[in-house]
């Protein structure tokens, strides 16, 4: 009916600007052609509009599985995501041997992980990470391995006048890949609770002495250590808005019996990033 009165209307402009009969007509096919055009885009303008929800619902729909990229807070519209997170560092605030100075550790949490959420503030998540520690001595002590052997051992500096040993340090140091167990309950809407076992292979481990004595510098690295290689952890979260504390404690000793002084029993606390 619309189109009709279009017709109609530019049919009677074009009768009052033509002069004939024969100009009529033509004028009359010409409306006609232009209003045919008109209602076919508007049909045309019709059918996307209605189209372009249905794919994008089928994209939606067909897209279960969803990336997290580093850091980003999980996707609270989907079940299963697969992500990064979890940059922490902490320092060691109780140790079993009295020898240790402190301890500091560094990570990623997850460097990829697989994420379900409940879509009710459950996360349950299992993925891989990486960590370092690094455990300190207490002067004038320092750790040491002999030269084709394997266990480390507690000695001190090499000279009667520990003055004269400078800028001395003697650290052990651990690198490990891990595989955290956590779950994660939201309280309030951005504060977080969050625990997980963690099981740690201890892939590499080094013990590194640096000293100055009579104005000559030593750097002594001591590799081949006879650590173990699997142990567990337990870790603790309190996050708001992927930022917060956590509290880890790792039960297990740093050596395999025998092969150096018992290292166990470390508490760790905590800044953590995106997690």
């Amino acid at each position: 009916m619309h189109n009709s009165k279009k017709l109609t209307t530019f049919a009677a402009v074009l009768n009052k600007l033509v002069i004939n009969k024969k100009m009529k007509k033509i004028a009359l096919i010409i409306a006609a052609i232009f209003t045919m055009v008109q209602m076919n885009a508007a049909s045309s303008d019709a059918a996307t509009a209605t189209e372009a929800p249905v794919v994008a619902a089928t994209a939606d729909e067909d897209n279960d599985v969803t990336y997290d990229h580093p850091f980003k807070s999980d996707d609270d519209t989907k079940h299963w995501s697969i992500m990064t997170s979890g940059v922490y560092i902490g320092m060691g605030v109780s140790h079993s041997w009295d020898m240790i100075n402190n301890s500091v550790e560094a990570g990623l949490l997850n460097v990829a992980a697989v994420n379900y959420n409940s879509l009710h503030g459950q996360n349950l998540s299992l993925g891989v990470g990486v960590q370092h520690r690094s455990y300190s001595m207490k002067r004038p002590h320092m750790l040491y391995r002999e030269v084709g052997g394997n266990k480390v051992e507690v000695t001190t500096y090499p000279s009667q006048d520990i003055e004269k040993i400078k800028d001395r340090s003697s650290n052990l140091n651990m690198w490990s890949v891990q595989f955290p167990l956590m779950f994660k309950q939201r309280i309030v809407k951005k504060l977080e609770l969050g625990v997980a076992g963690i099981l740690n292979w201890n892939i590499y481990a080094r013990v590194d002495n640096h000293f100055e004595m009579d104005k000559v510098e030593y750097d002594e690295k001591s590799k081949g250590l006879k650590q173990n290689k699997i142990n567990f952890d337990f870790m603790g979260t309190l996050t708001w808005n992927d930022f917060g504390v956590y509290c880890r404690y790792s039960p297990g000793k740093f050596f395999k019996d025998g092969y150096g002084p018992e290292i166990k029993n470390t508490w760790t606390l905590g800044l953590v990033f995106g997690l």
